[in-house]
């Protein structure tokens, strides 16, 4: 078949499957599942940037899922929400962000446009969000290859049921009326983590415990995004803003402070020079334009001709405005009170509709909504009463707000702005391993919060308050734990969007769509092992949860060693010596630390001139018995075995053969014993007679000793090498935590 033809055959066949998620209020397809099952392995309330990875992670894991979305779109604030400019200062992309950024950056490339279209610089991320939905749903139709995915869209749970501390099911209710399922875990990724207080969970909400909250308590302001498009013929008549709606002159007032005809360029410069001209605006937020047949970027020549951007700057709700009782941001009440939400989430979308009528009548520019993104059916319900000239701008608005702050769980651990600014800093500035042993994912943003950002905002107990926000600033890439995913007084429950276990202010750096994504692809994939073994997710060793996400193409170490290069064979078993201090390289990384949120600092830029981000692990150094010793000791400490079994090598002064140390690591992890072989295992190399051939077949059965697989033999007076008992110790130490 011709290439093209295939290509527009693939399209034409995702579009349907679009039609089909997006237009049925509740939608099961997949080779595995002929309609909606009684009992889910995970179910995912809401298809937001955590959790639609969260459901394509486990179903590549062999699970079967079921995903509750609030509204008719997936993709949650990247996509329904129009932010679909992405907030990405880790320089570390990997997993299903990675790989949804690169599907997006094949579909722009091949249409000869440039995905650099944001934030002033060609290198920002950004994309249409109607292509951005398109992208997600082709990666949903991937993974139905391996597991069930289905959707009940236009739908919540109003039910967690539960047997004492653990969740068993849930009740949906649906357009077609309520449904009952069962599940093994569930996993709320809603926008506001609603489902905590439906499960009885212990949460934080502001800057309290829900059940020691007062009125007094705010949460950061929301934004009403839109999608503007200009229209170089003139605005369609249905598209014009003819009557200011009520409140104007004050949003107008609070426009004109930010952009006007007027207005400044971008300077390269910080804090920018207000009000900015309506160039300077677009050039922000700006979007690739799928409709433009030539293509532009951030660059300062390019910033005129961008035709395409989001509308989140002078917008956020309250905003400047502040709150009734003069504070700035919203109060908890937004989050808990689903009438006030909804009176709150409709002066947003007011609050945007100025903004568009400002552009046109006050600016005099020929700019309104896309008519290529958004067209609701049904007018939202934050557009209700909208005089009709109105309505038509309102179907082209995003479905959903952004939502910067939600209920958080109480979990395992409450990670705090300190112990991210320390993990930061691993191997910079003389420091070596900061690291967060159960990391599952690696982000990169400031501290940053929207209103309700006072003093008296911040939680104390952590040891924060307003300037913290500046003198924790990590200064780097860091980690997120997994244990801020597992609330402690809930089994069978997970949270992956912004509901994470997480100081306000630290929440404030963990919200953004790169690492929401990674922290829902990880919450999917403990799911999928907590029903492959039937155990509850706290029951389940983070390093087979690692494991899995490091077979998927995620990075989780913050330490590279210019001798194990992310294709490198081991690179996935060296990151977990990294993560757990296995094993000593022979040199650390010794990077300068740096301003995460300065795109262009040329300290980055000379580090990686001078290799500094990396460090020797010296993969060929040969090992003796007593190195191999404490390695293995501290494995046994990582497995927190009761009473490891004490093991020796005859001379452990000596470089150690091949055939001993498998004996010895055979006996040093007794789980290894009652590990049964797949059904498919093959050897990966010939095996010899030996005394030490029967562990040596174990082990090699179990994919331990597959760092020798390109070898024709296992050689079994060869030296050990420390490249290859890194990998084979790991191995063992996921084989074990899995049983």
């Amino acid at each position: 078949m011709n290439f093209n033809v295939l290509k527009t055959f693939r399209k034409t066949f995702s579009v349907l499957i679009l039609i089909l998620i997006l237009s049925a209020p509740s939608y099961s397809a997949s080779k595995k599942s002929r309609g909606f099952q009684n009992s889910y392995d995970v179910i995912v309330a809401g298809a937001g940037t955590g959790g639609i990875s969260a459901a394509i992670q486990a179903a590549r894991m062999g699970a079967n899922v079921l995903v509750v979305e609030a509204s008719s779109w997936i993709g949650g604030q990247m996509t329904a929400a129009g932010v679909s400019t992405m907030d990405d200062m880790s320089r570390q992309k990997s997993g299903i962000y990675l790989e949804f950024i690169n599907r997006v950056k094949d579909y722009y490339d091949y249409r000869g446009k440039s995905m650099g279209t944001c934030y002033w610089y060609p290198t920002s991320l950004a994309f249409e969000p109607h292509i951005g939905q398109e992208i997600l749903v082709s990666m949903v139709n991937d993974a139905r290859r391996k597991g069930v995915i289905d959707f009940y869209m236009n739908s919540e749970i109003v039910e967690v049921k539960k047997d004492r501390r653990t969740v068993t099911g849930v009740t949906v209710k649906t357009p077609e009326g309520n449904k009952n399922h069962e599940c093994k875990v569930l996993i709320d990724a809603t926008e506001y983590g609603d489902i905590l207080p439906l499960a009885k969970t212990q949460y934080r909400i502001g800057n309290s415990v829900a059940k020691f909250s007062t009125s007094d308590e705010m949460v950061q302001d929301i934004t009403w995004t839109a999608v503007l498009r200009k229209y170089p013929g003139g605005v369609p008549q249905e598209l014009r803003a003819i009557t200011p709606l009520p409140g104007y002159d004050l949003a107008k007032r609070n426009y004109e402070s930010v952009v006007s005809s007027d207005g400044f360029n971008f300077r390269n410069k910080y804090p920018i020079d207000l009000p900015v001209n309506f160039m300077t605006h677009n050039a922000y937020r700006g979007l690739p334009d799928s409709s433009n047949p030539y293509n532009y970027d951030a660059t300062p020549e390019n910033r005129p001709n961008i035709t395409k951007t989001s509308v989140n700057w002078a917008n956020d709700y309250p905003g400047a405005y502040s709150w009734t009782n003069g504070k700035r941001g919203l109060p908890i009440a937004y989050l808990e009170n689903r009438t006030l939400r909804k009176q709150i989430e409709h002066d947003a979308f007011i609050k945007t509709l100025h903004f568009i009528y400002y552009v046109q009548n006050e600016l005099g520019e020929n700019w309104s909504v896309a008519d290529d993104e958004y067209n609701n059916r049904v007018l939202p319900e934050a557009a209700r009463n909208l005089p009709l000239e109105w309505q038509e701008i309102a179907r082209r608005m995003p479905v959903i707000p952004y939502v910067r702050e939600s209920r958080r769980a109480i979990a395992k651990h409450t990670l705090t702005s300190y112990e991210v600014l320390q993990n930061s800093l691993s191997y910079r500035d003389g420091q070596t391993n900061h690291e967060f042993p159960d990391a599952i994912a690696i982000g990169g943003y400031i501290l940053d919060l929207h209103g309700a950002n006072t003093d008296a905002d911040m939680e104390w107990e952590f040891e924060e308050k307003a300037s913290t926000q500046i003198t924790n600033r990590p200064r780097g890439p860091f980690q997120v734990p997994m244990d801020i995913l597992i609330p402690d007084d809930t089994d069978g429950l997970l949270v992956a969007e912004k509901n994470i276990s997480a100081s306000r202010l630290t929440a404030g750096a963990l919200r953004l769509q790169p690492i929401t994504m990674m922290t829902g692809q990880a919450a999917g994939a403990l799911a999928a092992l907590s029903a492959r073994y039937n155990r509850t997710p706290s029951e389940i060793h983070s390093m087979a949860v690692q494991w899995e996400l490091l077979k998927s193409g995620v990075s989780l170490s913050l330490c590279h060693y210019s001798d194990v290069p992310p294709e490198h064979s081991l690179n996935k078993s060296v990151q977990i010596s990294n993560l757990y201090g296995l094993v000593i390289p022979n040199e650390y990384p010794h990077s300068v630390s740096y301003r995460i949120d300065e795109l262009d600092d040329p300290t980055i830029a000379m580090a990686l001139i001078k290799r500094d981000d990396t460090g020797i692990f010296g993969l060929d150094n040969m090992m003796t018995g007593n190195d191999l010793l404490e390695i293995i000791e501290r494995a046994q400490k990582v497995l927190e075995m009761r009473k490891p079994p004490v093991v020796s090598f005859e001379k452990p002064g000596n470089f150690v053969s091949r055939g001993d140390f498998v004996k010895v690591l055979y006996d040093a992890f007794p789980k290894l014993k009652h590990i049964e072989r797949s059904k498919n295992a093959k050897l990966p190399f010939k095996i010899e007679k030996n005394r030490n051939a029967e562990y040596v077949e174990k082990l090699a059965y179990l994919g331990i000793l597959d760092v020798y697989k390109i070898e024709s033999e296992f050689h079994y007076g060869r030296p050990v090498t420390k490249g290859e008992a890194t990998d084979i110790i790991v191995r063992a130490c996921v084989a074990s935590a899995g049983e």
